[in-house]
């Protein structure tokens, strides 16, 4: 038996009529798909995907239709069907290109885009020394990123005004020759930056470390400082050049080492030609301890997400992924025995995240991939903590779905819930300090992505601030 099938294709206006026998095409007259167009763009820019269906003898195939689809990436980039790509962030984006005549076989060829960064634009020191003694030697550093705050891989080059005050080397290494005043200055694609060092013409005496002869234990972060002395007086304003040994370790720029295993470190502080060590010793930290599973409670309906524990310490929440629409209240007063009691249900595919109100009186569960394409958050009375009631949602502008949430409440302001927008990649604020009325109250984003390559995948509120995983954009 023939069937007509509607092939629905994006960007066609009439949908393609397609004769399949019982589900099989016929072969398809496309040999195979040439792609033509770039495979590298700057992040930031968009690039036109461009392809070919050719047949056997290389011609292009009449009435062959080209798709575009990416197979991965994690919001570092957006591609419509027609091929218009908008690239945000460094990655390496896999694509499928579907060519198909009507009543046949699809042909796919798969290729790969690269983002790259973009030119430098902006650079960022990270040791600028402002005064040198006669003598010493010092690495400057600094770090060069695009104007979408990627890590530019333009070369920095490091020049001084002043050479016989300071020399410089191309690679950032500073010396410092005699009394005087230089400028250094680093470039890298189209930023530069400049500081300005002075070499003095104190003659040092001693150098001093404290703490001295610290005892700590592996892993453990001891920041020292560094004094160097003319004649009995301290000479502030230097630069000491810090050093480390045998490795196995970090110390950085500002005195702050790490010692990785037990032992004896010895730590350097230099100024030109006088310096000073210690001596770190480093004790095992003797963490180890064994764990015990006291009770386990299977879920073999639904794969499970989140789980929040509520504020009286005898009841969990557990949330429910792939294909989920449930909450869980369980009972875990015997850790031993956890039963599960009751659940709240919702329209919903996952439930990602929950979090009560400090209070334990109320509950905001997160939804993503609601049938009615609301999703949002709910907000249930837990007064009666193992039987949650729903008694109000927030859905507007959130329908795309909320993935994270975060409750917190000041007495000044009441009680919000930060939520992650899905959507645009936005945090949404909203007032829940009425829970039968929430109301959206502000949103903040970052503002260097078009919002299809901007994602917020989670958010915590502590003591007035606010930290967001930004995804492609970091820690903010």
């Amino acid at each position: 038996m023939v069937l007509p099938v509607l092939l629905l294709t994006a960007g066609l206006q009439q949908p393609v009529q397609v004769q399949a026998d019982s589900g099989a095409l016929a072969p398809s007259p496309i040999a195979r798909v040439v792609y033509s167009g770039a495979r590298t763009v700057t992040a930031g820019d968009s690039l036109k995907l461009t392809a070919q269906a050719v047949g056997e003898d290389g011609k292009p195939v009449a009435g062959a239709v080209i798709r575009f689809s990416p197979q991965g990436g994690n919001g570092e980039a957006t591609v419509d069907s027609t091929g218009l790509m908008i690239a945000s962030s460094v990655a390496r984006i896999p694509l499928a290109i579907t060519a198909v005549v009507p009543g046949s076989k699809p042909v796919v060829e798969r290729i790969e885009i690269r983002i790259v960064p973009g030119r430098a634009e902006r650079i960022e020191l990270r040791n600028a020394p402002a005064t040198l003694v006669a003598g010493q030697e010092i690495r400057a550093r600094a770090l060069a990123f695009s104007r979408t705050n990627d890590h530019a891989t333009d070369s920095l080059r490091w020049s001084s005004s002043a050479p016989h005050v300071v020399k410089a080397t191309v690679d950032g290494a500073l010396t410092a020759l005699r009394p005087g005043q230089a400028t250094i200055t680093v470039r890298a694609g189209g930023a530069r930056r400049s500081f300005p060092v002075s070499v003095t013409a104190v003659k040092l005496t001693s150098v001093a470390i404290t703490p001295a002869a610290a005892h700590a234990r592996q892993g453990d972060v001891i920041h020292f400082h560094a004094t160097a002395h003319a004649g009995g007086r301290e000479v502030p304003g230097l630069t000491p050049v810090w050093t480390m040994s045998p490795g196995n370790g970090m110390m950085d720029d500002d005195g702050s080492f790490v010692g990785y295993l037990p032992g004896d470190y010895a730590v350097t502080a230099s100024f030109g030609g006088r310096s000073a060590t210690t001596v770190v010793h480093l004790d095992p930290r003797e963490v180890r301890r064994s764990v015990t599973v006291v009770g386990r409670l299977p879920r073999t309906q639904f794969a499970t997400s989140e789980v929040w524990i509520h504020p009286n310490g005898t009841v969990a929440y557990l949330g429910t992924h792939m294909g989920g629409d449930r909450v869980y209240a369980i009972d875990i007063s015997d850790p031993a025995h956890p039963v599960v009691v009751d659940s709240i249900q919702a329209n919903t595919r996952l439930v990602n995240d929950m979090m009560t109100t400090p209070d334990g009186k109320y509950m905001v569960f997160t939804r993503e991939g609601a049938a009615d394409r609301k999703n949002g958050i709910v907000i249930a009375s837990v007064e009666d903590p193992l039987h949650p009631k729903a008694i109000a949602e927030f859905t507007q502008g959130v329908t795309a779905g909320v993935h994270s949430s975060y409750v917190y409440r000041q007495e000044k302001y009441g009680t919000h819930v930060y939520i992650t927008n899905d959507g645009t990649g936005a945090l949404d604020i909203i007032d829940i300090t009425d829970p039968y009325h929430p109301k959206q109250v502000a949103e903040w984003r970052t503002n260097n992505r078009p919002d299809a390559a901007r994602y917020l995948h989670d958010v915590d509120v502590r003591d007035g601030l606010l930290y967001a995983a930004y995804w492609n954009d970091g820690l903010i």
